[in-house]
């Protein structure tokens, strides 16, 4: 396949503000635990993603209505200015601010550029396509946090100020190279009028039960996935002992490491294995791969089985990962797909929130087998989908 101008535009810009954005977002809790104290930064770090959340569905509406490309200038902007007043800020309220609408700009950026995938890839490539930006995305998660350990304490300004510059040229670029990809004709009604109608969408979207039961088998297996930075980093710390000469936490961060990697390396070659699946399949292998491992993990503390283990559950995140994308980009019609990718992204949102709930299960057993039930629940759903029309009248 040959990659058109804009995807290879967006595939080095948004790599390179990966990067930065993984030197500085892991550190923020810790940032803001110092300058507000530990229990009101956690109500504040609760907040953002409710935020997001209807960012991300205005974002789909303007991307629908105004063009994507109009749409990621939008989002970059706020990021942009928001990272020079980040940088510029000497008051706490003021960094919190900015952080909230760095955001919300992402926020807006992210449906208009997944749908702008969809206008412009082919059905049968597009697989492929999600999956190359995803690891570039997941290098920069990787390489990141290891960068910004010491950037992000030391010279915070300057790597805000990098982040500044790195966008701000992005910006531009958008802006002179880039063209618009939103299929059909701009409306000739006023702008506002037609944003309202298209914000009347989501009725439509609602309704749609297919895509209703995609969403909520989503928020069930993000649930599970989260788990690996909640219950299991708590149950390694807390329950497994030093093993190979690696206390608890160094068995964590190998872990977390092996995960990274693999992501990183597996994820285009296993996108390639699984080419001809459909994605109905694939998402419950992941079903499978992910309440299985977690459930296991839950009742050994031995090294080289939890070795094993996170290799199986990321393999159950790698294969979903390109998937999410592709499943939406079919199902939509083609007036509706920043509105529908605005709307997929509500699982990782609302999976993120309730994720936090299994700490409510004391004994790992008792949790490893919740999350192991939560899998095949969602794994039913996955199943459900098939069973109804692939398109939902009133949608065409």
């Amino acid at each position: 396949m040959k990659w058109n101008k804009n995807l290879k535009i967006r595939l080095v810009g948004e790599g390179l503000f990966n990067l930065c954005y993984w030197m500085y977002f892991p550190y923020m809790a810790i940032y803001f635990s110092s300058q507000f104290g530990v229990q009101l930064a956690s109500i504040l770090m609760m907040i953002p993603p409710f935020v997001q959340l209807f960012g991300q569905l205005i974002g789909g509406v303007i991307a629908d209505t105004l063009g994507r490309r109009t749409t990621m200038l939008i989002g970059a902007s706020i990021q942009a200015v928001m990272f020079a007043l980040f940088a510029l800020s000497t008051e706490n309220w003021l960094d919190y601010v900015a952080y909230v609408l760095i955001g919300i700009g992402g926020a807006l950026y992210s449906p208009a550029s997944d749908a702008m995938v969809a206008d412009l890839v082919p059905d049968e490539e597009r697989k492929h396509v999600f999956a190359t930006f995803i690891t570039v995305k997941n290098i920069g998660a990787v390489l990141g946090p290891v960068i910004g350990a010491t950037l992000f304490f030391s010279y915070r300004t300057s790597l805000l100020w990098a982040c500044t510059l790195i966008l701000s040229v992005y910006l531009l670029i958008i802006f002179i190279e880039m063209t618009e990809t939103l299929p059909g004709k701009r409306p000739a009604k006023k702008i506002t009028r037609s944003l309202l109608e298209k914000a009347g969408n989501y009725r439509l979207i609602v309704q749609d039960r297919v895509f209703f039961l995609y969403i909520l088998a989503g928020v069930l297996s993000i649930f599970t996935i989260m788990q690996l930075d909640l219950f299991i980093a708590k149950y390694i710390v807390d329950e497994v002992p030093a093993q190979w000469h690696l206390d608890s936490r160094s068995i964590l961060g190998l872990l977390l490491g092996i995960n990274g990697l693999m992501f990183v390396v597996l994820i285009l070659p296993t996108t390639r294995l699984l080419k001809n699946w459909r994605d109905r399949d694939v998402f419950i292998l992941s079903c499978l791969l992910n309440g299985g491992s977690l459930f296991l993990m839950s009742i050994t503390t031995n090294l080289v089985l939890l070795i094993v283990l996170i290799v199986t559950f990321t393999l159950g995140e790698i294969v979903r990962a390109p998937v999410i994308n592709h499943f939406v980009s079919r199902h939509a019609p083609e007036a509706m797909r920043g509105q529908y990718m605005g709307a997929s992204n509500m699982q990782y949102t609302i999976g993120r929130m309730l994720a936090p709930l299994i700490f409510f299960v004391s004994s790992p057993i008792l949790a490893g087998t919740t999350l192991f039930i939560v899998s095949i629940i969602s794994m039913m759903l996955y199943l459900k989908i098939s069973h109804y029309p692939y398109k939902v009248k009133g949608l065409e």
